[in-house]
């Protein structure tokens, strides 16, 4: 029989070795729901049969497809401070070729360090000009909003978009630790009547979203530099630097 002291090491010893760890795509966030379509960015290049490239130029930064690399099983979003677009800053993103309704998303990544950029897990359809124009989308979905000024919370949010006018529903600010230092995970429930917003696996946001018709929508995984969160300016001297995303997943009801 194993003595308490020695259950207990056991268990401290699991927690440690878990911590930090993604789940395994075999296993299902919620009860459910089965896994149909994901990337884990193992291929050693961005697959771009699944993925655009985000292309704007908005706020600070011009957004290359130069930024994007995958490395060691991580999709990088590069930051720089390079001139382009006539913007002094580039940042990146990409937006899946898929386009998904109901179900559970999920992505585990880490944010730059470093004031000045805003980073983003979220949903909307793509109007195919490269850019976060919403008009061919009802909803907006924003699972995780970080401005790297402050590196301890993020914001989640529910945006109507058409039919005109435009409606945000659903906001709220989430405390975490440093969110640059460690990958977390994000994700959120999107069924006919609700979007639930979870973070680490905790339920921290529940918007009811009956009062709009919903649309199709993409998966949008971004970095740009931006003055939002009321930052003053870049932080030049953490440069250059990235998001990394240990993956993506997207699951459906069985």
């Amino acid at each position: 029989m194993k003595t308490p002291l020695l259950i207990l090491a056991t268990l401290t010893f699991m927690l440690a070795t878990c911590e930090g760890q993604s789940n395994s795509p075999g296993t299902t966030p919620l009860p459910g729901y089965r896994l149909v379509w994901a990337d884990e960015f193992n291929e050693g290049k961005l697959d771009t049969n699944k993925w655009d490239y985000r292309t704007d130029s908005k706020m600070w930064s011009t957004q290359k497809p130069e930024n994007v690399f995958v490395r060691d099983g991580k999709l990088i979003l590069a930051v720089k401070k390079e001139d382009a677009g006539g913007k002094h800053y580039t940042g990146a993103g990409i937006i899946s070729k898929r386009a998904f309704k109901y179900g559970y998303y999920e992505s585990r990544f880490k944010v730059p360090p470093g004031a000045g950029w805003h980073t983003s897990f979220w949903m909307m359809k793509h109007n195919g000009q490269g850019g976060t124009g919403p008009t061919a989308s009802a909803q907006e979905l924003d699972v995780c909003e970080n401005d790297s000024v402050n590196l301890t919370n993020y914001g989640v949010n529910v945006h109507k978009w058409n039919p005109q006018p435009h409606v945000a529903m659903g906001g709220k600010r989430v405390k975490t630790p440093d969110l640059s230092a460690d990958f977390h995970t994000f994700a959120c429930e999107f069924t006919p009547k609700t979007v639930k917003y979870y973070f680490e696996g905790k339920l921290v946001q529940t918007v009811a979203v009956t009062n709009f018709a919903h649309s199709d929508q993409h998966i949008w995984l971004t970095t740009i530099a931006s003055n939002l969160g009321k930052t003053k300016a870049v932080d030049d001297a953490k440069l250059p630097a990235a998001a990394e995303y240990d993956y993506v997943r997207f699951y459906e009801k069985r």
